[in-house]
């Protein structure tokens, strides 16, 4: 390989463009693809079917503070943003922050990333697609922030519904469901906003859980609840986790008492649902609460307790695969089973190739793939080197995660916000921050 760094990017959503930022910060070579017009990934909101998974009310469910990149904070984008920024909001604040950098001339928009392999030199064959003519680089090193957010995983149930059943991915707007009977199924953050949204113009609105959630306001005191939880992120996660517990079940209640399932695992063994909005239309009668499907017959829907009622729609909100489709799956697969990276971007033996942003903190993903694209861009540029045992501290990623979770594929990439983060600065010295502008003029 030559000995200057030659590196593609995939991707330019919020982990994509702070990796582009951090390598050209180091004087290295770096060139990104992306098959939307502009930056900003899952943000990007179209009223039709796309990449992105996020709808027309959508809002982050971590607060701005938390929600930031170090080097381009929401402070010197708008001081008046919201708590709570909205879609199109965040949108703006990473469009900007690529312009202020100066991204957008190393950024091949309307490209596809159809194939990525290796040579036999260990260079990484990239083969490109735009406006149907396809075109094939070599680079010395791959980075990899495509995003885990875009491939539905569907539920299985026994019989077949004849109704309207779709993914939340499709999920763009409240109006299209008004006047039908909907069911929406799960109980994670799209759930119940969907849930929440739909019943403003449905006849009726259910809600399926096969598990209880945890359902956490985004205020308590006044305050967003991630910055009361960063207030104790001193306290060791099993005693945390304890008093947020009892912190909820002061301030907010059980979840019977709601109508809706116990809970009945442990604080973070399932990600616990931010939303204000749920259990206030479920004590109004907007949103009824509903068990597992048992089985679907036709436009009926039998429940684990015998219930039975008729819908016209069905939105699955049950999650994503972590899906690369430009890798052959007998050398990078990590849909189903676990994700044996260190600092969840390192790979074990493939010492050319990163993962930027690929994991699920409890809180937001961008401010720790900045610290992640910081240490990728010393490495490369000579002044970190990476531990000799790389391969056991990937496994050990596996054995000792963060927390104990419930053994499905959504919870395989999952850290705590502000142990991750210390575990990243360890690997960064105390001027990793700059906020060093690249203006440019932008068409």
């Amino acid at each position: 390989m030559p000995n200057k760094p030659n590196i593609a990017i995939i991707g330019t959503g919020p982990s994509g463009i702070t990796a582009l930022k951090n390598l050209l910060d180091q004087g290295l070579e770096a060139i990104a693809f992306d098959r939307n017009h502009d930056v900003g990934g899952n943000w990007i909101y179209s009223e039709q079917e796309s990449h992105s998974s996020v709808f027309e009310t959508t809002h982050i469910i971590s607060s701005k503070t938390l929600s930031q990149y170090e080097d381009f904070t929401f402070d010197d984008f708008d001081p008046e943003i919201a708590d709570y920024p909205s879609h199109d909001e965040l949108r703006r604040y990473f469009q900007a922050y690529a312009a202020h950098f100066g991204l957008y001339e190393h950024i091949e928009f309307n490209t596809l990333v159809l194939s990525c392999s290796r040579t036999s030199n260990g260079e990484w064959k990239v083969i490109t697609e735009k406006d149907g003519a396809r075109e094939e680089g070599f680079f010395s090193h791959l980075v990899v922030c495509n995003g885990h957010h875009w491939k539905p995983r569907w539920p299985d149930y026994p019989g077949e519904f004849t109704g309207e059943f779709i993914h939340s991915h499709s999920f763009k707007k409240a109006e299209p469901f008004r006047d039908k009977k909907i069911l929406v199924i799960g109980g994670g953050n799209s759930a119940c906003d969907v849930a929440v949204e739909t019943s403003r113009v449905s006849t009726h609105t259910s809600i399926s859980w096969r598990r209880g959630y945890r359902i956490i306001p985004k205020f308590f005191f006044g305050q967003p609840s991630d910055k009361i939880g960063e207030k104790s992120a001193w306290i060791p996660l099993k005693i945390r986790s304890f008093l947020f517990d009892l912190l909820l079940n002061i301030l907010v209640g059980k979840n019977e008492l709601y109508g809706l399932r116990k809970v009945e695992t442990k604080f973070a063994e399932v990600h616990p649902t931010i939303n204000d909005e749920l259990l206030y239309k479920i004590r109004h009668g907007k949103v009824m609460p509903r068990l597992d499907i048992k089985r679907l017959e036709g436009k009926t829907v039998v429940f684990e307790d015998g219930k039975k009622e008729d819908y016209d729609t069905i939105i699955a909100c049950t999650g994503y695969y972590l899906s690369h489709p430009f890798f052959d799956k007998n050398l990078i697969d990590y849909s189903s089973g676990p994700v044996p990276l260190y600092l969840k971007m390192f790979h074990p033996e493939i010492e050319n190739l990163y993962f930027i942003g690929m994991f699920q903190p409890l809180g937001c993903i961008w401010p720790g793939a900045e610290l992640q694209s910081k240490i990728m861009a010393r490495e490369l540029a000579g002044k970190w080197q990476r531990p000799k045992n790389i391969q056991e501290l990937c496994q050990r990623e596996v054995t000792h995660p963060h927390y104990q979770q419930i053994d499905t594929p959504r919870h395989t990439i999952t850290v705590d916000f502000h142990k991750f983060r210390k575990e990243l600065m360890k690997h960064l010295p105390h001027d990793y921050i700059s906020k060093s502008s690249r203006v440019q003029k932008i068409n």
